[in-house]
Formats: structure tokens, C-alpha cells, sequence
């Protein structure tokens, strides 16, 4: 069983050394709990898929220490690249770039690009700065299933299959970064997340309205990054989605919404339906947040999740 380690000096290394093992550790950051690997490590990269469930075509997310070490995992940093990485980074914000010959295939599903972030997270950072290298981190949970926000999540998914657990408290943001493609001349948002399609329109007019848009439920590929299944992050509890307003009968079941402070519902989102699991509640009406903004991040999660039930 996995063993909650505090991230102190003595627990990153730690932490540290069961990676140079090959081993995989869970790992905090302001997103959701990580299932980590040396990123540079095949084997363990391949445990990573065995352990979640997860098809080896859908690829992992690279989590670096430093923004400039974007450079050495693809072939060209744009300058739309850099713009949004020295803006976002470290942060909740995920790059999709060219890889280069250095980055392995079994981290990227076999395709020639590579999905990159920087997380901001004290421990996350802590980590892969010492260990000298990136690492690969998925959700710290079985494939499909509601995502992790504790280090007890990590241990409850997947306590049989990690050594041990960084417990670095709840997740502040506690929903999966915002994935952006930038490998052509515009912004392709394939996740939403806490990174904002208005507040990449701030940053650059190259994300254009009709991009704003492209904003992908999967359809298109279920494979072009994490999180495009048309089901994820679903409880076993059947989810009935409503919007703000809407009259219904609730026959008894309970309502869980979402419609109020964006913060603080994506921090408790996943919190909460695991909650519902755990009373083993059937069926459970779930009110949404207007689009837009954090609304348009937990409305994909919940509507993904209510695909699963």
C-alpha cells in the first residue's frame, strides 16, 4: 500500500529516488494529483498506461521544472510559444509542440508532437528539478475515472500500484490544465481549464473568434491529447445536468451545484462527486455554471462525467 509522505526535504528525495528507480510516485500539483515517471524512462513510462488503464495511443503530458527547458523537447519555440509560456508558466497550461528526436514516443502516443507544462505546485517543481529531467504525469487515478485532488484520491485509486504519495494538500485549482495545440499559426484549444480562451484573447489576437470556437469535445480525435473522450471523469453515480434556472423535480436525489463562485466550484468538483460514489448515490441532478470563462472548464468536466453514467 502507498505511503503519504510529506514534501520536505527528506520526502522530495524520496521521491526522488523511486523515480531514478523507475518507479512511479504520485505527485501534487495546483491542477490535480499526478501519476509521475521519469519521463525519460520507457519502461517506466509504459507502467504508467498498465497502471491507469489507459490505451498507449493517448499521450502524457511532460512536466518540466523550468520554461526554458521547452527547448530541449521540441524542434522550434514559436514566438506565439513563448508569448504563452512566459505569460501562464509555471502554471495551469499545457503546450502541444513539435517533438523533437530526444522526446520519447511511448510519452507522446506515438505521434510527432508533445503536450508540455509547468507546474506550479512548490513539490511538483521541487521534484523534477531534482531529478534533473522531465517527468510524464496523467491523473493519479484509473483511465476515465474522476480525477484526484487529495494524496488519499491517489491512495483509494491506485494505492496498490504506487510506492508513495507527495501529500501536498488539496489541490488549489483542482481541474486538469487548459491543453492548447500551437503547432500551426493559431490557437487551438482542445481542453478548457483554468487558463481562459478570454484571457488568451488579452494575450494574443492570434486566437481568433472563429478559434475561439475549435474549442474540441473530442469528437475530432479522442487520441490528439488527455482528456478528449467524449467519457471522463465520471463517477458511477448517473449525472443529470441542468442549467442555472432550470425547473425540475429531483424525485429525492440530491443536487449538487456548481452555478456560484467558479473557484471554488472547480476546487470541489471532483471532491464532490467522489463523494457521491462513496454514499453510494445512484442518480444525483447536477446544476452547471453559465459558459464562459472557468464556466466553460467545469461545464466540459461535468459534461463528460454525465457521459458515463
Amino acid at each position: 500500500m502507498a505511503r503519504i509522505v510529506q514534501p520536505d526535504a527528506a520526502g522530495i528525495a524520496e521521491a526522488v529516488d523511486a523515480l531514478r528507480r523507475g518507479e512511479l510516485i504520485g505527485l501534487p500539483t495546483e491542477t490535480v494529483y499526478g501519476l509521475a515517471a521519469d519521463a525519460t524512462n520507457d519502461t517506466a513510462v509504459r507502467r504508467i498506461f498498465s497502471v491507469k488503464g489507459r490505451p498507449e495511443t493517448h499521450p502524457l503530458i511532460v512536466h518540466v521544472a523550468e520554461a526554458i527547458e521547452l527547448a530541449n523537447l521540441t524542434t522550434e519555440v514559436t514566438p506565439l510559444t513563448r508569448a504563452l509560456t512566459q505569460t501562464f508558466w509555471p502554471g495551469p497550461l499545457t503546450v502541444i509542440v513539435r517533438a523533437n528526436q530526444d522526446v520519447s514516443r511511448a510519452v507522446t502516443g506515438g505521434r510527432d508532437t508533445v503536450a508540455v507544462r509547468c507546474p506550479a505546485h512548490p513539490a511538483a517543481h521541487a521534484v523534477i528539478h531534482a531529478l534533473g529531467c522531465p517527468v510524464a504525469a496523467p491523473s493519479a487515478n484509473r483511465f476515465g475515472a474522476v480525477s484526484p485532488t487529495t494524496a488519499t484520491h491517489v491512495v483509494v485509486d491506485l494505492g496498490n500500484d504506487v510506492d508513495i504519495v507527495l501529500d501536498g494538500g488539496e489541490c488549489e485549482i483542482g481541474l486538469e490544465s487548459t491543453i492548447i495545440d500551437c503547432t500551426s499559426d493559431s490557437l487551438e484549444v482542445l481542453r478548457p481549464g483554468a487558463v481562459t480562451v478570454e484571457q488568451l484573447h488579452t494575450l494574443t489576437a492570434t486566437l481568433s473568434d472563429s478559434s475561439e470556437q475549435r474549442v474540441s469535445d473530442g469528437t475530432a480525435s479522442e487520441s490528439r491529447a488527455p482528456g478528449m473522450m467524449q467519457s471522463h471523469y465520471a463517477p458511477r453515480a448517473r449525472l443529470v445536468l441542468h442549467e442555472p434556472g432550470d425547473h425540475f423535480d429531483t424525485d429525492g436525489a440530491p443536487v449538487l451545484d456548481f452555478s456560484g463562485d467558479l473557484s471554488t466550484a472547480a476546487h470541489t468538483l471532483y471532491a464532490r462527486l467522489r463523494a457521491l460514489d462513496a454514499s453510494h448515490i445512484a442518480l444525483a441532478h447536477v446544476i452547471v455554471p453559465p459558459p464562459g470563462g472557468l464556466g466553460q472548464a467545469i461545464r466540459d468536466r461535468l459534461t463528460k462525467a454525465a457521459a458515463g453514467g
